[in-house]
């Protein structure tokens, strides 16, 4: 008989496991495909940045995800069985589906959030913090909804300001914060804060459906439509004689601010599928700007009085038809301020008087095509107008280190006819969220009418040459200043975030920019982003990402070189000119030597690659720590005078026939460095909040737009700290609830001193600027001081009535500064100064501010 070869044994062997083991694993039970969906309000709209929790039927959390921009979610996948989906939201009632899912899946799901009862209890963040792998569940987000706001002290009714204390200085652009209302890009928050439902700083930071990164971007969502009657109306109040006294004050000068702010929104018709809201917002404040200089005849302190009025207010219409939920919000707002830019050493003859008007038409369509296909199409309409005019029309006078008085020569009158668009389709394909859209976030006419400067002005090294008559420079403005031009800009992206599975996700997306007056067409952004829970309980996340970002520019490097084309301004820049008359030799503006202003051959828009990693790790069931560290490289606009005079002795200009050549570049450079954490979530039940921690370093070569280096012809002095770099900074936001009906609300504001530049006030390098410093000093070496502030409320409710039909009445008393801490604001670095390293104004002392508020 025939043996078996080994060789057929081993064969025979193998496949009688691999049959063994096919026959086990037929036996399991697959994967089901991902469970996604949609959550929408009462009316159909879209609800995003809602929390998400994937549960078992025994109640153990499986995954916790937050809604994108377009309120689509997708969790999973698991295997069959029964699970369920709960979804919580503020000022929404949770919500919570209970899902079978077979061996083919579910359908996608679409849940519909009930608005919630306004007695609730309040908190700070949006829902309970969880950590999770979602791109837009960063855990160093910063999450303040309605609520919020309402228990925090908030000066002056102004959320948007109270917020920007935890943006990026560095990641602003040229142009700017970054506000987002609704998913869409605006120049301005046109709704009153009793409006807004929920502000988020950082979210996705790394998204291609923005333009700037999360840091320097705030997003805003404004309250639903709904088919219940409620509304608020509060009134703010504050006066001197509540407050302390400014640290370089005489007297405690008479100042009174008021404020009321009101909402109201319901049903409209019978139907069931109509919705209004009316917001309403009127500010008023008469103030006094504390003046410390320095004269010929002595000290000058002075309390120059200033009034605001601020008017602004929008009408809400949100019908659904159908798949869609269509709104209309037309807004108006109206704003003047007199005797802007006074204090300190600039004295009340220096001011200027600022008046602004803007009339806005927005339309919203969401339509769900299905529930793993969203599109969002918005489009805003707007007009503009916007003078500023000196309050004194005599020429200038800036004594360097001691006062600027005469007029302030500002005579520009601006006007805008705007026009922004958004087109953005979401769908949800297995495991891939995909997004793209089209965007327009500026297409404006625009017109300038500059009459600034026309009148001159003299600059003096110190108060010793203002005595005897000899400024260093005259500058004066003549020509044409009416320039009227078209900007547009244009925005196109796709986004993926990709789940790998339930515990890991990947962001892939790629953003292009383009302007018609920035000729660098390349301006391609990829950006991608990752998270994964490596193992264990899942309790923490690893998480970083990487972007590109183009430079939010805005119009002003554009009419800087419009204004001065041929036919355009002129302006005159005269060195050691004869004094009160610089023309007495018979010369006159005309045949004075022109300056003109351009953009440097090829220049590009400026860009910053930022780039961050960390951990992100859940402490308690209401609370998550982030330790992330953000790094990013990047370039800059400066400003350069290409015909400055030449060395050694800094006499004759190259061209004679022109004065100064402003050249505007894009090649200056900055880089950042920081380590933040973040801490968000109650501790215990005495406080429930967000503290951020940074620790960072910020290096650039320029100030921006508008920076002159002090020798065109040595830029080694200008690598140093930015004007923004503040090595440590840690803020909180938090509350603490004592009582049902009492609140406490905390905001702390601690930081490190931002650094100033040691200037000589005289013009060896005779190119007119005054900048230059002494010989090897660097930019940016001296040192302001810090900078503390302690603000508190204590608010209690009454109510009236239960449930529905509940009626609160709030009452609140807030203390800004609380420890009354002399903050300075404004040093002097030149060295000739009396004032040199001296303060010469201070921010607000203490305030005390009084609010009622009556919600239904």
């Amino acid at each position: 008989m025939r043996r078996v070869r080994p060789v057929r044994q081993s064969a025979a062997l193998s496949i009688l496991l691999i049959a063994a083991w096919g026959g086990i694993a037929s036996a399991q039970p697959r994967p089901a495909p991902p469970i996604s969906g949609v959550v929408v309000d009462a009316t159909g709209a879209v609800l995003p940045s809602a929390r998400v929790r994937l549960t078992s039927a025994s109640g153990g959390v499986l995954q916790s995800v937050t809604t994108s921009a377009t309120g689509t979610f997708t969790v999973g996948p698991v295997r069959p069985g029964r699970y369920e989906i709960r979804v919580t939201l503020d000022g929404f009632r949770p919500q919570t589906v209970a899902v079978n899912v077979g061996a083919r899946g579910v359908e996608p799901l679409r849940i519909t959030l009930a608005l919630a009862a306004v007695h609730q209890e309040i908190t700070v963040t949006s829902q309970t913090p969880q950590v999770g792998t979602g791109a837009a569940a960063n855990a160093d987000t910063v999450t303040v909804n309605q609520r919020a706001l309402e228990s925090l002290p908030v000066f002056d009714d102004d959320a948007v300001a109270t917020l920007s204390r935890f943006l990026d200085s560095g990641s602003l652009g040229t142009g700017g914060v970054t506000i987002l209302v609704n998913g869409m890009e605006v120049n301005s928050l046109n709704v009153s804060t009793a409006a807004i439902q929920q502000i988020k700083i950082n979210q996705d930071p790394y998204s291609a459906a923005y333009s700037r990164p999360g840091r320097g971007r705030i997003d805003i969502l404004t309250k639903p439509g709904s088919q219940t009657y409620h509304g608020s109306a509060s009134f703010i109040f504050r006066d001197a004689g509540l407050n302390a006294r400014n640290a370089f004050a005489t007297v405690k000068p008479p100042e009174q601010r008021r404020i009321g702010d009101g909402f109201l929104g319901g049903p409209l018709g019978h139907g069931g599928n109509t919705s209004f809201m009316l917001s309403v917002k009127a500010d008023s404040e008469d103030r006094q700007a504390i003046v410390y200089a320095l004269g010929p005849q002595g000290d000058i302190r002075d309390a120059v009085p200033q009034s605001f009025r601020h008017l602004l207010a929008s009408f809400g219409v949100t019908h659904q038809r159908g798949a869609s939920t269509i709104s209309i919000r037309p807004s108006y707002e109206q704003e003047t301020d007199a005797y802007r830019g006074v204090g300190g050493t600039t004295l009340g003859s220096a001011g200027t008087t600022y008046y602004h008007r803007e009339m806005d038409l927005t339309y919203n369509q969401q339509t769900v095509i299905r529930p793993t296909l969203l599109n969002q199409f918005q489009i805003l309409v707007g007009q503009e107008l916007e003078p500023m005019t000196s309050v004194s029309d005599a020429p200038g006078v800036v004594v360097n280190g001691a006062f600027t008085g005469g007029g302030a020569q500002v005579d520009v009158r601006r006007t805008e006819l705007h026009f922004q668009l958004s087109e953005n389709v979401a769908a949800t394909l297995g495991r891939h969220l995909l997004q793209m859209g089209f965007q327009v976030p500026d297409w404006s006419r625009r017109r300038f009418d500059d009459h600034s400067g026309f009148g001159g002005t003299y600059y003096f090294a110190d108060l010793a040459s203002y005595e005897a008559g000899r400024p260093y420079a005259y500058v004066q403005q003549t020509g044409n200043g009416h320039v009227v031009w078209l900007e547009k800009v244009l925005g196109f992206y796709v986004n993926d975030d990709w789940q790998l599975g339930p515990r890991a996700t990947l962001s892939l997306g790629l953003r292009y920019d383009w302007s018609n007056y920035f000729h660098d067409h390349d301006t391609f952004a990829p950006r991608f982003s990752f998270a994964v829970k490596p193992g264990g309980t899942g309790a923490t996340i690893v998480r970083g990402g990487a972007g590109l970002f183009n430079d939010k520019v805005g119009p002003f490097p554009v009419v800087d070189v419009l204004d001065f084309r041929p036919g355009g301004l002129q302006r005159i820049v005269i060195t050691n000119p004869a004094y009160p008359n610089p023309f007495q030799s018979g010369a006159s503006a005309e045949v004075a030597p022109p300056s003109t202003a351009r953009f440097a051959p090829g220049i590009q828009v400026p860009w910053v690659l930022q780039y961050s990693a960390g951990v992100e790790r859940q402490l308690l069931k209401t609370a998550t720590l982030s330790i992330m560290y953000y790094g990013s490289r990047g370039t800059l606009f400066r400003s350069h005078d290409i015909n400055a005079p030449q060395s050694p002795l800094y006499i004759t200009r190259p061209d004679p026939a022109l004065g100064v050549v402003r050249q505007i570049e894009s090649n200056a450079r900055q880089r950042s460095d920081s380590l933040q954490l973040t801490f968000r979530g109650r501790i215990a039940k005495w406080f429930n909040g967000q503290v951020q921690y940074a620790l960072s370093r910020t290096l650039n070569d320029s100030g921006g737009l508008n920076w002159y280096p002090a020798n065109d012809y040595d830029l080694s002095g200008e690598w140093a700290r930015a004007d923004f770099d503040r090595r440590h900074r840690l803020l909180l936001l938090g509350s603490v609830t004592p009582g049902r009906k009492v609140s406490l609300g905390v905001a702390l504001t601690l930081e490190s001193g931002l650094p100033y530049s040691e200037t000589l006030g005289t013009d060896p390098y005779n190119n007119g600027r005054g900048n230059a410093r002494p010989a090897g000093v660097a930019r940016n070496t001296l040192q302001r001081a810090g900078y503390a502030d302690l603000d508190v409320r204590v608010s209690r409710d009454f109510t009236f009535g239960a449930g529905e039909g509940a009626r609160t009445v709030s009452v609140g008393v807030d203390a800004f500064n609380l420890l009354n801490r002399v903050n300075y604001a404004t040093y002097v670095g030149t060295v000739g100064s009396p004032f040199f390293e001296q303060p010469v104004s201070a921010q607000a002392p203490r305030e005390l501010q009084l609010s009622a508020r009556f919600k239904f």
